[in-house]
């Protein structure tokens, strides 16, 4: 029967790829992609803009190794770094510098975000008083570093505030104020390092093993998908006037006017497209439990911006340049004061926390930001952006710092086909219980029920209870909506 099956996965993200990979190994033969894109990857892209080396223009590690299966897949196929570039990132160290160009001591720097890291895993690792559950991630961690004697050194309470900002890029947030303290133990980590763990082809060579395994023609690029028809059974036999018996459960009309009929559809499209258009996207409605889901869950923005300089001018064992202002952004009546709903907009630039160096471009660094600051900075003109990342640079440092000779800019949240980078979950919302919903297959069951029609399947990393944010959460949440299929056909 699965030969039988016609199946249309929406989006070449790692949880497309992997619930089409997964259904094809299982015998399934009838699977097309219909991806939105020029290209396959998602919030994955691999590119080469300055060298023959690679750049992540989205996704840039794998989070741990016991446990994942992105590790697992990697390591097998040696599609891991080398040793010696683990060991070169291991010897480096973040170079801390305030606004007047003071590089502060590195045991000052050590201690407080030595601090900061055991903080923030308590929250993630279920231990928080109860005091403190219901607090936003960023009360949770002013009020326990206040009870800290570092609070009282000098700069202490500075380089605090850089962590909190620092952890705005892991939460895709513009305050940690918008973050769950509580629900942050959802969210699972994994062990074993992470940074520069890809070899040398980066995560396209990762999809290459995926894509590998698709028979050609699976992938349909630049078919964007406008409406997805689904219970069309259920809608024939309540029509009187419906003189043939529907073949297909689902229809899937797109943009450019094609149209699929399907018995299943994945839906692995981002949170960010959901909130966008989920409610124009699906006939008949989405249920109201879904809706729900969409609207509660978090969908922020990271962006990177990548500057090549014409020659290197950090010390070889500098990790990166953090920027630690004399009064940051990360401030909580900036985000209540509605008289100040625009001035941060001209302090943007405050989100950025640093410009870390770049594994295998050794005169390129790549500043981070997050949150409404990343939205409005991708409004800015390229140069703009390079220009003023150059000026922190060399009022920051001191360093004679060159001109920039190319910068990459990535645009995440005015991606249409994305809107976003990643998953949070924001104060006073239950993330399990939205995940589970948002991931709930259609038409959804009942107890009374017998069968399960499975029409609309959703995958993405967004329905991960415990690894959304992640790649390997996405490309899990394939393989079970994948799996999913694969146990009713075999029942």
């Amino acid at each position: 029967m699965s030969e039988d099956a016609k199946i249309v996965v929406i989006g070449a993200g790692f949880a497309g790829l992997a619930a089409a990979a997964t259904l094809i190994k299982a015998g399934f033969q009838d699977i097309k992609i219909l991806e939105a894109k020029d290209r396959v990857g998602g919030r994955v892209c691999t590119t080469k803009p300055f060298t023959e080396n690679i750049i992540e223009l989205g996704a840039n590690w794998i989070h741990g190794q016991k446990g994942n299966d992105l590790y697992k897949l990697a390591k097998k196929h040696n599609l891991l770094a080398e040793k010696a570039l683990r060991d070169s990132s291991e010897s480096s160290q973040d170079y801390f510098f305030k606004e007047d160009g003071k590089h502060l001591p590195d045991k000052l720097a050590d201690g407080v975000t030595s601090l900061f890291e055991k903080l923030t895993s308590k929250a993630f690792d279920s231990e928080l008083p109860k005091k403190y559950r219901d607090l936003t991630l960023g009360d949770y961690l002013d009020v326990s570093f206040a009870e800290s004697p570092l609070a009282n050194k000098e700069d202490g309470s500075r380089i605090f505030e850089w962590c909190k900002r620092n952890e705005c890029t892991d939460e895709a947030v513009s305050s940690l104020f918008e973050v769950s303290a509580s629900q942050a133990s959802e969210y699972i980590t994994l062990d074993g390092e992470f940074l520069n763990s890809l070899g040398p082809r980066g995560y396209q060579a990762i999809l290459d093993l995926l894509l590998n395994g698709l028979p050609t023609g699976t992938i349909l690029n630049n078919t964007a998908v406008k409406s997805i028809q689904w219970d069309l059974n259920a809608s024939s036999e309540s029509d009187e006037d419906e003189d043939e018996e529907q073949d297909y459960d689902v229809k899937v009309i797109c943009e450019n006017n094609k149209i699929f009929d399907a018995d299943h559809v994945i839906v692995t499209v981002s949170l960010g497209v959901l909130k966008q258009k989920a409610r124009t996207m699906f006939e008949p409605a989405l249920p109201k439990s879904k809706l729900d889901a969409i609207e509660r869950l978090g969908f922020g923005t990271v962006d990177k911006i990548f500057l090549c300089f014409s020659e290197r001018f950090w010390p070889e064992d500098c990790a990166g340049i953090q920027l630690v202002w004399d009064e940051g952004p990360e401030d909580k009546t900036v985000y209540s004061s509605q008289h100040e709903e625009d001035t941060w907009k001209k302090t943007w630039f405050k989100k950025i926390s640093g410009f870390d160096a770049v594994a295998r471009h050794p005169t390129v660094l790549c500043g981070w930001i997050t949150g409404k600051e990343a939205l409005h900075m991708e409004t800015l003109p390229d140069s703009e952006v390079r220009d003023t990342c150059v000026r922190l640079l060399r009022s920051f440092t001191s360093w004679p710092v060159p001109d920039v000779s190319k910068v990459l800019i990535t645009k995440w949240g005015h991606d249409a086909n994305v809107y976003g980078s990643y998953t949070f979950i924001p104060k006073g919302v239950n993330g399990v219980t939205n995940q589970k919903a948002l991931a709930a297959p259609l038409p959804l069951q009942t107890k009374a029920s017998d069968t399960e029609p499975l029409q609309v399947l959703f995958a993405g990393e967004a329905t991960h209870e415990n690894f959304y944010t992640t790649t390997h959460g996405a490309y899990l949440s394939g393989v079970r909506e994948a799996e999913r299929l694969i146990k009713l056909y075999n029942n």
